[in-house]
């Protein structure tokens, strides 16, 4: 990304897998970019009325967007071009809305760019298969793991791999929530017609974040039945999830089984080794290099989440395009405390988290504070302090003050709250939760 256009292209791409083509091709794509300037893109529209609508249902997104591109937070602005305002608003009233077929953001996903390591070689394996081989290997495949591990890189680069091989093949991407809202909307016109003639009518279905379906009658009916018609039919589809289709408490049990009846390939955290490669990958994308010790201090402090590890390394190159020089070991360290802590002051994430846990648990933030033993509250501190360690840079020492614990205390309880996890979902899930919930995304 070397110039704005080139930000604002990535940018759009990203909307686009946000919202509907109409609403993208009506209020997203008109904006033009015409300067970035104290940590604000500043675009031009046509129209008032354009305006107020975007800054007021769509300034969320656009912003959000910026930030999964560019890896820190941004603001925007839109001027007006008053001159062309009345043109706009006859345009509008004449409702002569262009409707164009989008595809899948997310071009330079694709299995080449992607890291392979320890951690998630068998969910690459398994994707690659599925591109190559539609409909035949592994039907239905479900990806699932922790926000930030590459899920949606994988559906990506199975979009990709199988435009490249068969052009003419009708491919969908969609995240759940747009399928969702697409439904809903069908459902409240009384005509879902178009909504089947879209989804059941494909050569392969890849369906982005299943876990937030709705659990209501209505939306998993639908669901099912759409996997139904697109299995019989032979049809690949591809799921992905934060975590395992069992502890998809969302679900009803038909649906699960469904899942589970195909291939399910986990996303574990990369080790040490893939983090310092994605590192490496992400400055040659951007045409710099980076110390040895800054990449390696990086690949120590940022275990669990690929975006910010790319986050990070974008924020680096911005910074240097901005002052031209190179940056110091101390820099980076704050660039990594604004990524990590989603530019809260630690003290006050540790606070949510507690409350988070606390409220998923059953007992009082200040029980997690206390020294008392009972086993539930126990469990919920420990999960607690694990959650702590994952999410922020904090060390051992520094986590134990919140708590009144020392060093080894700390470590023995994220220890106690691993296997407790790995005992039991429920626990598991509420971790995960957690995670996803303080994580910068």
């Amino acid at each position: 990304m070397d110039t704005m256009a080139d930000v604002w292209k990535e940018v759009l791409a990203v909307c686009k897998t946000k919202v509907s083509d109409i609403m993208f091709n009506l209020w997203i794509e008109p904006l033009e970019l015409i300067k970035f300037e104290n940590d604000t893109f500043i675009f031009l529209i046509n129209s008032e009325f354009k305006k107020s609508i975007i800054l007021d249902k769509f300034s969320g997104l656009i912003k959000d967007s910026f930030e999964e591109v560019m890896g820190f937070p941004v603001e925007i602005d839109i001027l007006v071009d008053s001159a062309a305002d009345a043109k706009e608003m006859r345009a509008h009233a004449d409702g002569k809305i262009k409707d164009t077929a989008v595809s899948p953001a997310g071009k330079q996903f694709t299995f080449d760019s992607f890291i392979v390591g320890k951690s998630n070689n068998f969910a690459y394996n398994v994707s690659l298969g599925v591109a190559q081989h539609p409909g035949t290997l592994y039907n239905p495949l479900m990806i699932w793991g922790r926000s930030g591990l590459g899920k949606t890189h994988l559906l990506y680069a199975i979009y990709n791999e199988m435009k490249k091989n068969n052009p003419d093949k009708v491919i969908i991407y969609v995240p759940c929530e747009t399928f969702m809202n697409e439904l809903i909307e069908g459902m409240a016109k009384h005509n879902t017609i178009a909504f089947h003639q879209k989804y059941r009518n494909v050569d392969a279905l890849l369906m982005d974040d299943i876990q937030i379906l709705k659990n209501t009658v209505s939306v998993q009916e639908e669901f099912f039945h759409t996997f139904n018609a697109l299995e019989q039919a032979g049809k690949q589809i591809v799921l992905t999830a934060d975590v395992a289709p069992r502890e998809l408490v969302v679900l009803d049990d038909r649906l699960r089984s469904r899942f589970e009846m195909g291939i399910m390939a986990d996303i574990q955290p990369p080790d040490i080794d893939t983090r310092k490669a994605i590192i490496l990958r992400k400055c040659e994308q951007l045409n710099m290099t980076l110390p040895d010790n800054i990449t390696e201090f990086i690949a120590q402090r940022i275990k669990n989440n690929i975006r910010q590890l790319e986050g990070t390394v974008k924020k680096i190159s911005a910074m240097r395009m901005s002052y031209g020089d190179n940056v110091t070991l101390e820099q980076v360290q704050d660039i990594i405390k604004d990524i990590t802590t989603d530019n809260q002051p630690v003290s006050v994430l540790v606070e949510k988290i507690i409350d988070f846990t606390a409220k998923n648990f059953g007992v009082s933030a200040q029980d997690i504070r206390s020294d008392k033993r009972q086993a539930e509250i126990t469990l919920a501190r420990q999960v607690t302090i694990y959650v702590i360690k994952e999410v922020t840079t904090l060390k051992l020492e520094e986590i134990g003050k919140y708590f009144g614990k020392n060093h080894s205390t700390v470590l023995y309880s994220i220890n106690q709250a691993k296997e407790k996890m790995d005992e039991a979902p429920s626990v598991k899930a509420i971790a995960i939760s957690a995670i996803n919930e303080f994580q910068t995304k």
